[in-house]
């Protein structure tokens, strides 16, 4: 007999597609679309994993068990949709077709839909069909009024459960509150959140770099597993404070519910030795640039946290800045880095990758196996969807 499990659901789901469609030349609409689904399977990583797709959705699920913290799960849905609309502007950019379906590609948007609940997985074909009540909840929520009464085309719709679940209730709170009503359902609570407002500050935020005369200590390292468990363990302050060689670490000043620039790692290093991080720069599954205090009076040091997707894995690199502040207490500081603090920052970065590889070895960490999808299953799925299919 199949189990049921307990999980998440997520649903990424093309916007205005029908109408593309209709709207356009088929065999120039399929190669975009095309494009997009591919896209939205790179997008769908681990914990995540790919149940089916639909001709403009791509379906997948996360069990409950290890999963990330609720920010990181939403980070990795406003990644997905910063990449999605940067696809889409490129290929506006770079089209010199006047067909129809070209021309109305900058139309297409996206949406996405979240829900926590228990499921039965079977497996057909090469894919996991999930069945049961809460299943049928979000495949519902597709149909809803959210862009009539709130004006959003591009949205994350989260319902109560997702929410409670994750975590999030903080951040959730600068949402739209959404109820929509299903026949044989009942009321669905839901918070939605615009995703143009995540756009337009992905094209305001710059990467900080330190430049190389300002660098004066770095350290890396690669861990066998994919960039958004090594972010998500980087937000996690029991995993910092192994990082930092710390006893334990608080989070200080959320914006929104969020760790985001302007909160702040608080690191105790003993009963009368605290130091504070301030984060300068918040990129999600690329990097983080904090501040800190150092014990050296009126100086700061920048760290930066760098993360890169490799074959294997992600690459680690943690880059130290030269001290900041008057020219007596940089050089002191500068050389306590070099003599001391070295050392101590070398030994915690052992310390992380030896708590990273124990959960490794013991299955904490979630790691399914990559869903890959042949190029003709992808053709397939866009012609099951096409009218008058």
């Amino acid at each position: 007999m199949d189990k049921t499990e307990s999980g998440y659901f997520l649903i990424a789901d093309i916007t205005g597609y029908t109408q593309y469609l209709s709207a356009s030349e088929l065999e120039h609409a399929q190669g975009v679309l095309k494009t997009l689904m591919e896209l939205l399977i790179r997008h769908t990583r681990p914990p995540l994993i790919i149940s089916r797709l639909a001709g403009d959705a791509v379906i997948s699920y996360g069990l409950q068990d290890n999963f990330i913290q609720g920010q990181t799960f939403l980070e990795m849905i406003e990644d997905t949709y910063v990449a999605f609309r940067k696809a889409i502007n490129l290929m506006v950019l770079n089209n010199s077709c006047h067909c129809n379906a070209c021309a109305n590609i900058g139309n297409l948007d996206l949406k996405f839909f979240i829900h926590y609940g228990t499921f039965i997985r079977q497996r057909l074909d090469q894919h996991d069909e999930l069945l049961g009540t809460d299943v049928i909840v979000i495949h519902r929520l597709l149909k809803n009024h959210v862009t009539e009464k709130t004006g959003y085309r591009a949205y994350a719709l989260f319902t109560e459960a997702a929410v409670h679940q994750l975590g999030i209730e903080d951040i959730s709170a600068i949402m739209t509150a959404y109820v929509e009503a299903y026949e044989h359902l009942g009321e669905v609570k839901t918070w939605v959140q615009d995703m143009l407002p995540v756009w337009k500050l992905n094209q305001e935020q710059a990467l900080i770099a330190i430049p190389p005369e300002q660098i004066i200590y770095r350290q890396e390292a690669e861990f066998p597993v994919p960039v958004e468990i090594i972010w998500d363990y980087l937000s996690t302050p029991e995993y910092r404070s192994l990082l930092m060689n710390a006893i334990r670490q608080n989070i200080l000043n959320r914006q929104s519910g969020r760790i985001a620039p302007g909160s702040a790692f608080q690191c105790f290093h003993g009963d009368r030795h605290v130091t504070v991080q301030t984060i300068l720069d918040w990129h999600p599954f690329q990097q983080i640039t904090t501040e800190e205090l150092s014990p050296v009076p009126n100086t700061t040091i920048l760290i930066n946290y760098r993360l890169d997707p490799t074959e294997k894995g992600t690459r680690f690199v943690m880059t130290f800045s030269k001290a900041r502040g008057p020219l007596l207490n940089r050089l002191i500081c500068d050389l306590a880095v070099r003599v001391f603090f070295a050392d101590v920052f070398k030994k915690g970065l052992a310390r992380f990758q030896s708590a990273i590889a124990l959960e490794l070895t013991r299955g904490g960490i979630p790691i399914p196996e990559p869903t890959t999808f042949a190029p003709e299953t992808i053709e397939q799925a866009i012609q099951e969807s096409l009218p008058g299919a």
